[in-house]
């Protein structure tokens, strides 16, 4: 991070100059006065916003795909990876699953208000714990411009403000999505500042954001381990985060051999930047001594790059494994592999290699499944189905801020219920205390 907030980052609309912490003051003064409107606002409107947003992506959708096209050519003169600029890409399919995204989540039930548990006490008291928004919530993310979107959506939904800085990768194409959220803001009636775009490329107002206690409530960081690392390092704000997705696909010994086939290679390379990737497969030494090493030819034949170890380099096209490459999130057409013994084998590795991101096990033995549930601690853990399938808007979201690998508050998919705290509503009769 740069020393000093003294770089001018912004244009004020009588021509001057505003550097990093003006413009964070301002932003965030605006979010806060939204945040405390939205968070009694209508369902319906917080509703018809979001569907007012659909029309318009889809409406633009060629202006949408014009910016994009600037962020493309930025993105290759910057040397980009391959992984990233198909995350920064937008084509009119994507944009269908952004306009898909914005209506999943205005058609979900509205989380604010909800009573989660209400009790009465001998005293006299009824208690009720009612679920509230957060506030205002800062969102740092890179290249994927569906996060605009997608973040925007569900901090609205759950009534809070969001403040949100796109990578300078994707500048132009938030740029112009979130044109598309203001206009649904605006249309039923809502504050504009409640989704606000930080308008500028300088990287001093992500540091302006991570300081920035008094205007935002938590932090949450969508991108690679640089900017994840970085974020929980230097934020003084609470933060929502993984580090790292190394996501684990281990076939145990009853494994079923097609459903194996199958899901290891989507897992693998389905989308390969996606932080649900599996980027490790562990193979039972049972299944290696039924099955032999046809998950590992068939990701050979599919271009995947297998660094492997011991009996699974007799395999064709394999590669000898670093000790580093297992505990590597690749994002890429490569992954770590080799044998253990049994479900406890899989089980020591992934304690100490993981991320504690997605793991998955491929067998049809109940009690192995379960013991595999029960002894991994990561967000989400999977049974027999790809772990492409750690996103929120699959696990019925709408869509998601990001994934949270932490213990406290949120974990695994955070979507709009994940972004609400709770408040206790006490009601008595003249009650007293004795």
């Amino acid at each position: 991070m740069r020393g000093g907030n003294e770089r001018k980052v912004g244009q004020m609309a009588d021509g001057a100059q505003e550097d990093a912490v003006g413009m964070m003051g301002r932003i965030g003064a605006a979010a806060r006065a939204a945040a405390a409107e939205l968070a009694y606002a209508p369902a319906e409107r917080k509703h018809a916003a979001l569907e007012e947003a659909a029309d318009a992506v889809w409406a633009r959708r060629e202006a949408i795909l014009a910016a994009n096209a600037q962020d493309m050519a930025f993105g290759e003169a910057k040397g980009l990876s391959p992984a990233m600029m198909d995350r920064l890409r937008l084509d009119e399919g994507r944009i269908g699953g952004i306009v898909a995204g914005l209506r999943a989540v205005a058609a979900q039930k509205d989380p604010v208000g909800e009573v989660m548990a209400e009790w009465d006490r001998p005293t006299g008291l009824h208690i009720q714990r009612v679920r509230t928004p957060l506030g205002v919530v800062g969102v740092i993310y890179e290249s994927r411009p569906n996060v605009t979107a997608d973040a925007g959506a569900l901090c609205l939904k759950a009534g809070n403000a969001v403040i949100l800085r796109g990578g300078s990768e994707s500048f132009h194409s938030s740029a112009a999505i979130h044109a598309c959220l203001v206009e649904g803001l605006r249309a039923a009636g809502l504050p504009e500042a409640a989704i606000q775009l930080v308008p500028t490329r300088d990287r001093d107002m992500v540091e302006a954001m991570l300081r920035a206690v008094e205007w935002i409530d938590v932090i949450v960081p969508r991108g690679g381990k640089g900017l994840v690392g970085l974020v929980q390092r230097e934020a003084r704000v609470p933060v929502f985060a993984h580090l790292e997705g190394i996501c684990h696909v281990y076939a145990d010994g009853d494994a079923d051999l097609e459903k194996a086939r199958r899901v290891v290679i989507n897992a693998k390379t389905r989308r390969t930047g996606i932080c649900g990737a599996a980027e490790c497969l562990l193979i039972d030494r049972a299944f290696w001594d039924r099955h032999g090493g046809v998950l590992v030819a068939d990701l050979v034949a599919r271009g995947v790059e297998v660094r492997a170890e011991g009996d699974l380099l007799t395999i064709p096209g394999t590669v000898p494994a670093r000790p580093e490459d297992f505990g590597c999130e690749f994002l890429d057409m490569i992954i770590a592999a080799r044998i253990v013994e049994g479900v406890d084998g899989a089980i020591d590795h992934i304690r100490r290699y993981g991320s504690q991101h997605t793991e998955c096990i491929l067998t049809e033995n109940d009690a192995t499944a379960a013991r595999f549930f029960q002894r991994l601690d990561s967000a989400i853990l999977m049974r027999n189905a790809s772990t492409q399938f750690a996103d929120g808007g699959e696990f019925g979201m709408g869509a998601e801020i990001g994934i949270a690998t932490g213990k406290m508050h949120a974990r695994g998919p955070v979507g709009a219920e994940q972004l609400t705290s709770f408040k206790y509503l006490v009601t008595g009769d003249g009650t007293i205390r004795s």
